[in-house]
């Protein structure tokens, strides 16, 4: 036995019955055991005779059982199933969008594209307004002027009751001459006094006239050059003299002090006139009052509460009562730095940009004082929208602006309602749709659609 081949001695049990299924088996994977064979797969078949089977190739793989089924299959078929049931579900009962009417907001109408900060009222002043009066008192002989007319600078006004001052005029001027003629007369005996004395000291040299001659000669000659000085500073104060009557006289000449318009007439012809106050009712004060038309400007009280609206440079727009619709572009001059604390108010100046004939001193006007519409943003800007589109809610104005297909709801300032027109501050920007005659059901959020004009 020891010299027996090892694969018969395997062979040898193998039992009858199982020899008929092992080899028709064996027929269909010799193919697949010998090519298990070649790549090594099967060692020891590799030592053996490729033409002769082996048990090894007849052996069943127990490994080769057929695979079992998964239970996650079935759960995702089932989840797909729901999904699908719920979007028909959703699509069945989806809602509709609501079918709005809507209107566009407007911008309100500003010619300088600015918005009001701060509304007051003054009066229209002028900053060059002078009663014309004299500097003497005296009773008035003459008016020139009336209500209305235009004067120049310079021109003769009204004239002053001239009778005492031309009589001291002329004497002064009496007194001019006299000094003068004085003087003349001083000099001839200075220049004889002269002669005099050089023909004493020639005199005096010949022996013939005495030292007492010629000091008297010079004495002489000395006297009338000091009287001479005297004589002619005494004609200097003449001439002053005579220039000052002659200024009060010219004082008595009422004249305008600029160019402007007389406003009102005080005085009449035989009328005392001072200019100062004297008491009664007799004594006038100025001949009238001329107002410098290219002066003319806005003065305006301001509550100090509210004086940090304005400031220097702002723009301003101006109504006077005479012509409601005449809108005045101005601007603020200066802020008058002190308030008033009686009234709680600050002035403020206010100046035309450009004068008119029509506007007048003492008239009564409205200001508006805007802001710059470059440094506020689109939002803050007053828009017109129909009343319909403004609502009550929970005590508040609101207005349904549609964006993006869905309506948004904002609260909204508004200003004033004239006829079927809302003016709206804040909320809304020119532009934009707000819903007009809101639907029921219509809430934030909401999805509607425009219905087509």
């Amino acid at each position: 036995m020891a010299g027996a081949d090892p694969s018969a001695s395997f062979i040898a049990p193998i039992a009858p019955e199982r020899t008929g299924r092992v080899a028709s088996d064996s027929f269909g994977r010799q193919s697949e055991l010998t090519r298990a064979a070649k790549i090594g797969f099967l060692p020891g078949i590799r030592a053996m005779d490729p033409q002769k089977p082996t048990l090894d190739d007849l052996r069943i793989k127990r490994s080769d059982q057929p695979a079992t089924h998964s239970p996650i299959r079935p759960v995702a078929i089932g989840l797909c199933i729901l999904v699908l049931v719920g979007v028909v579900i959703w699509w069945l009962t989806r809602p509709t969008a609501i079918e709005v009417r809507t209107a566009v907001a407007r911008a309100v109408a500003s010619g300088s594209g600015e918005r009001t900060v701060l509304n007051a009222s003054g009066y229209v002043t002028a900053r060059r307004a002078a009663t014309a009066s004299s500097k003497v008192t005296g009773k008035v002989l003459e008016v020139l002027i009336e209500e209305g007319r235009k004067v120049k600078e310079g021109q003769v006004l009204a004239r002053l009751d001239d009778t005492n001052v031309k009589a001291s005029l002329n004497v002064a001027q009496a007194q001019w001459e006299s000094a003068r003629t004085a003087v003349e007369e001083v000099r001839a005996q200075l220049k004889q006094a002269d002669l005099e004395f050089k023909r004493t000291v020639e005199l005096t040299k010949q022996n013939i006239s005495s030292q007492a001659d010629l000091e008297r000669a010079e004495a002489n000659a000395s006297l009338l050059q000091a009287r001479l000085a005297r004589q002619e500073r005494d004609v200097t104060v003449a001439e002053r003299q005579l220039a000052l009557w002659q200024q009060q006289l010219d004082d008595l000449i009422i004249r305008a002090p600029f160019a402007g318009i007389v406003t009102s007439k005080n005085a009449q012809p035989g009328e005392m006139i001072s200019p100062v106050s004297a008491g009664g009712g007799f004594t006038r004060t100025g001949i009238g009052t001329i107002v410098d038309m290219d002066s003319l400007e806005i003065e305006i009280d301001v509550n100090e509460s509210f004086i940090n609206r304005v400031e220097p440079g702002q723009p301003v727009e101006a109504t006077l009562d005479a012509y409601a619709q005449w809108k005045i572009p101005c601007k603020v001059i200066a802020i008058i730095p002190t308030a008033d604390r009686q009234k709680s108010t600050v002035k403020v100046r206010v100046g035309f940009d450009q004068l008119d004939p029509r506007i007048l001193p003492e008239m009564a006007v409205k200001v508006a004082f805007h802001e710059t519409a470059g440094a506020a943003p689109a939002a803050n800007r007053a828009v017109l929208l129909p009343k319909s589109a403004v609502q009550q809610q929970d005590g508040r104005d609101v207005v349904f602006v549609v964006q993006n297909s869905r309506a948004e709801r904002r609260a909204v300032k508004v200003n004033n309602t004239s006829g079927n027109e809302s003016e709206i501050s804040a909320g809304v920007a020119a532009g934009e749709k707000a819903i007009v005659n809101s639907p029921a059901g219509l809430s934030d959020g909401v999805k509607v659609k425009e219905a087509k004009p």
